[in-house]
């Protein structure tokens, strides 16, 4: 491309230019030739008098190829700058809403996205042409200068026809991207026509040749303008009649400023056209947690062998690759590739096993947190706290423990009190005072119990501890003791009717109780029934026998859930007991005999020896609920809310930075694949600037906000050096301010736009990073470039009682063909969203081809009309 343009600017040289043979020397000034003076950091090459025309070409090349160096290390610095922006508008803070009528804590985005990325965003990507035309004014002593208000028009004019070309024709075929946010770059892309609109008022109609103090001001207070309306279009402030404050989630489950009240009440019913509704923002929300389970499923298929935590980092990972990044993501990582850094595949790595690691140990304290809390000190408490015990048993021991502080003595009283069972007639009273030594953490006693010989229901009684010394109490300091009768076989039953589960537990014991007595060995049948949760589905068929031993009292169901990793779920399935049958000593059924021995007894001695028989309790049919996995669902919602690749731009150390700086990385997509020898090229080109700008403080120091000013320092700098440059390249060869500011130093600042758009236009899902930036950036150009640098230049000048003077000449004409001919690629733009099409890049094989074709074009004609204009080949203004 860059010979085609260098074509170009000779074809325009040599349009004006004298016959060969009475070129003049460099010392003369023909009209073709500029006068080179010294710049505002770099003197001129000297002698300027009586130079070889070979000696010209090699100052020429030399200005060149030191040009393009200063264009790379613009953008290395510019990536700093970006890296601090992210980190900045990253910021979240965590809010209490209400959803679904309950309160829960959720993460905020304090930064309005569309106000981040016309403030702050569009900054960064445009610093360079806004710094090089407030240095120029400074430069020149106040004055106007050609090469800043060129470079922003010719920047604005490679943004929106060649950038947008290469989006629309790099889209896979019969694929399509779609503006997002429409309103906003409706908005955005009518402020960027009429800055330039307004550009061309203020030189040739309103004050012609002059800049008044007054419309130097409006230019830069267009700015803040252009913010608050691309903000109220997102917002959509002036569709609703009454407005509250609120917020609405983002893609990423970060809640992100809106209108509503001061709680947050997050709808996420469908809504039905192209302008998306905060209801669309909670499906996209759903669509990010979906995607998340559905990786994290086809992993763990794929990987049968690997732990949870392992495939749920891989399933982050692929996350945060493929989910949406920020412009100033994609800036950086075109940046690292172009100057051998690599991409982010082993950061994005890191970043995923540092943030589940967190994720776990959040949940892990929140967990633990929720859990009793010991009391600080000495104390005492029962452990355990329950004790089941036959009839027959005799007596049993009752353990108390003591924690916390073990020096000194501690002392604690016991004493039964009565439940369901009488002291007296079921156990003998027992109380007494524990004495623990220095040292001692337990201690033990007997309680008694009465065997009789009457059937009865299981008793309970409790063991209380009280008045303590030199300790307190801690829970539990009440024991219960059941007491089940030995003189018959038991009514056998669940314990509860309705249990609830989480699909994540793998195989789930089911316990079957044995009350009102416990002799002999029993069989009972069970068998899974399906409801919502079908078997072979959500868990296996079971059917089978438990056996309940002499005195055993409880046994357990194993039931096997299968894990489907769903964020929600809610599925019924239910398991039945059968009637249970009392077994002889060799295992077989001993009802019939049984019975039949109870057919011989008096009526009264049958009734009671007939209740000592097994039978079925009043729960034979438990109701099982699968749940979804609670660890699993908060899991995916903080990894969900983590999985913004581009936070991972930012640095914590300068030993980090450092250790970027002097290694050299793969360009290619295989983060295993080694660096290339163009990599390695690449690498050692530009080792200069990465090892000059990883003295830029880093991004986790003051929040962003240090790097943010150092670096647009830095950029100052470097671009003041370019601003000298260019001019000494263009006077040399004998270009004009102006065409060198639309052909080489609008080109060179926007290289890296360009591979960046490229990137985002192929990985994003919808087209506002690639293109719905450009018309904001075009417009932020315009009225901070040249808003501040007029606005201090005219301030200036009246302060001297003089006037500001601007010459029109080739910057009304470039202005007007630029407002033309975006207009017309607005409107392309726009129409290319009919269903025949579907979006602004994209598309069937032909249609983009040409719409491409169509937008470089149209950079061609703007170039070339430029240019005649300026050597006079065609009339201008």
């Amino acid at each position: 491309m860059r010979p085609a343009l260098a074509a170009i600017a000779a074809c325009c040289v040599a349009a004006r230019a004298e016959p060969p043979s009475r070129l003049a020397p460099l010392n003369t000034t023909p009209q073709h030739v500029l006068q080179c003076s010294d710049g505002l950091v770099l003197p001129a090459w000297r002698p300027l008098e009586d130079v070889p025309t070979y000696q010209i070409a090699i100052r020429g090349f030399v200005y060149f190829l030191a040009l393009m160096y200063l264009f790379i290390g613009v953008s290395i610095v510019s990536d700093r700058f970006m890296a601090a922006i992210e980190v900045i508008t990253s910021r979240e803070k965590e809010v209490r809403v209400r959803r679904n009528g309950s309160e829960q804590i959720i993460v905020v985005r304090v930064w309005n996205e569309t106000v981040a990325n016309l403030t702050l965003m569009a900054l960064g990507s445009s610093a360079p042409e806004i710094l090089l035309s407030v240095i120029e004014i400074a430069g020149k002593n106040f004055e106007a200068g050609d090469l800043g208000p060129g470079t922003i028009v010719g920047s604005a004019a490679y943004n929106l026809f060649v950038i947008i070309a290469i989006c629309v024709v790099v889209i896979p075929d019969g694929e399509v991207r779609k503006i997002k946010h429409l309103r906003v770059f409706l908005v955005t892309a009518t402020w960027s026509i009429f800055a330039y609109v307004w550009l061309y008022m203020i030189l040739a109609v309103i004050s012609p040749s002059e800049v008044e103090v007054w419309e130097g001001a409006v230019t830069f207070l267009f700015f803040p303008a252009t913010v608050m309306t691309a903000y109220i279009a997102d917002r959509r402030l002036l569709v609703y009649k009454y407005l509250k404050k609120g917020y609405r989630v983002n893609e990423r489950g970060v809640i992100v400023e809106a209108e509503g009240d001061g709680s947050v009440e997050m709808a996420l019913k469908p809504g039905g056209d192209d302008f998306l509704s905060d209801d669309d923002e909670g499906r996209e929300l759903e669509k990010s947690r979906k995607e998340y389970v559905s990786v994290l499923r086809e992993l763990r298929r794929q990987h049968p062998d690997e732990d949870l935590e392992t495939v749920e980092r891989m399933a982050l990972e692929t996350l945060m690759a493929s989910g949406p990044k920020s412009r100033a993501f994609y800036r950086v990582a075109a940046t690292r590739k172009m100057t051998g850094g690599g991409d982010f595949s082993r950061k994005i790595s890191e970043r995923a096993q540092s943030d589940l690691s967190e994720v776990k140990a959040e949940l892990q304290r929140r967990d633990s947190g929720s859990a009793s809390i010991e009391p600080r000190g000495p104390n005492v408490r029962f452990d355990p706290d329950h004790y089941t015990v036959m009839e027959n048993c005799g007596s049993f021991e009752v353990r108390v423990v003591r924690a916390g502080d073990l020096n000194g003595d501690v002392t604690v009283q016991y004493t039964t009190e009565d439940g369901t069972a009488e002291a007296g007639s079921d156990y003998v009273t027992a109380q007494g005072l524990l004495h623990f030594k220095h040292g001692e953490t337990e201690k033990t006693f007997r309680v008694q119990v009465i065997d009789d010989d009457v059937f009865e229901e299981d008793e309970h009684f409790y063991v209380r501890l009280s008045s303590p010394k030199g300790a307190s109490l801690a829970s539990p300091s009440t024991a219960t003791v059941v007491i089940l009768d030995d003189d018959h076989s038991g009514v056998f039953s669940f314990p509860q009717r309705d249990f609830e589960l989480t699909e994540s537990v793998g195989t789930y014991d089911l316990k079957v109780v044995r009350t009102a007595g416990a002799r002999g060995k029993v069989r009972i049948p069970y068998w899974t029934e399906d409801g919502t949760a079908k078997g072979g589905a959500q868990y296996e068929i079971a059917q089978g026998h438990i056996f309940f031993e002499n005195n055993e009292t409880e046994k357990y169901i194993p039931l096997h859930i299968i894990e489907e990793d769903s964020y929600e779920k809610d599925v019924l399935f239910y398991v039945n007991l059968g009637n249970p049958e009392l077994l002889g000593d060799n295992d077989d059924s001993n009802t019939g005999t049984e019975a039949n021995h109870l057919a011989t007894l008096p009526e009264e001695e049958a009734v009671v020896a007939m209740m000592g028989l097994p039978k079925a309790g009043e729960i034979t049919r438990a109701q099982l609920r699968i749940k979804e996995s609670k660890e699993f669902k908060n899991t995916v919602d903080k990894l969900v809310q983590r999985a913004n690749a581009s936070i991972i731009i930012g640095t914590s150390s300068w030993k980090e930075q450092f250790a970027e700086a002097l290694t050299a990385n793969s360009g290619s997509d295989d983060p295993d694949e080694p660096p290339s020898c163009f990599d390695y090229v690449l690498h050692v080109v530009t080792l200069f600037w990465k090892i000059i700008f990883a003295l830029i403080p880093p991004t986790d120091i003051g929040g962003g906000y240090v790097c943010f000013v150092v670096s647009i320092i830095c950029i100052g700098l470097v671009t003041a050096v370019i601003g000298d440059v260019a001019s000494h390249f263009g006077c040399t060869l004998g270009i004009k301010d102006s065409v060198t500011a639309i052909v080489f130093v609008a080109l060179g600042t926007s290289i890296p736009d360009t591979f960046a758009s490229k990137v985002a236009a192929i990985q994003d899902k919808h087209a506002d990073a690639s293109v719905g930036n450009v018309t904001g950036s075009n417009a932020v150009n315009v009225f901070l470039g040249i808003g501040v640098a007029w606005t201090v230049a005219a301030i200036f000048h009246w302060s001297k009682n003089e006037k500001f003077h601007v010459d029109p000449g080739n910057l009304a004409f470039s202005v007007t063909m630029f407002c033309s001919e975006a207009a017309l690629a607005v409107l392309v733009l726009v129409l290319r969203r009919r269903r025949s099409i579907g979006g602004e890049l994209g598309g069937p094989r032909g249609i983009k081809i040409v719409t491409s074709m169509f937008f470089f074009s149209l950079w061609l004609i703007y170039l070339i009309m430029s240019g005649l204009e300026a050597y006079d080949v065609i009339e201008g203004f």
